[in-house]
């Protein structure tokens, strides 16, 4: 993460809770970086399968002194698409503005 300014989190149906996972939000938080979450169910896996949808991974976080859910302030994206090729074309139209916004918001905290 150094010399990067955004963490982006890939939720799959098994990313929140993961040790690594919550590594790199605590990291990249307290290390000032914007953070955001893709949902990423809709996308086909090396054997054409589609997985289920995961939880917000940043649920079990909670910043500041009157310990705000840290999902009440990133922002997640689920691409309201069912065809994966639709679901990559959109990540890919929408990842900059994304990234642009969870910056902003980490800068106002």
């Amino acid at each position: 993460m150094k010399g990067k300014s955004c963490v982006i989190v890939l939720i799959g149906a098994n990313t929140a809770g993961r040790k690594w996972i919550n590594y790199e939000i605590k990291e990249g938080w307290n290390g000032g970086k914007g953070l955001l979450g893709i949902h990423i169910h809709n996308l086909r896996d090396r054997d054409g399968n589609k997985t289920t949808k995961g939880s917000n991974p940043f649920n079990g976080f909670t910043v500041g002194d009157e310990k705000k859910k840290l999902s009440s302030i990133v922002k997640t994206y689920d691409p309201p698409y069912a065809k994966s090729t639709n679901v990559y074309n959109h990540i890919k139209e929408n990842i900059v503005d994304w990234i642009e916004e969870a910056i902003e918001i980490r800068n106002n905290y």
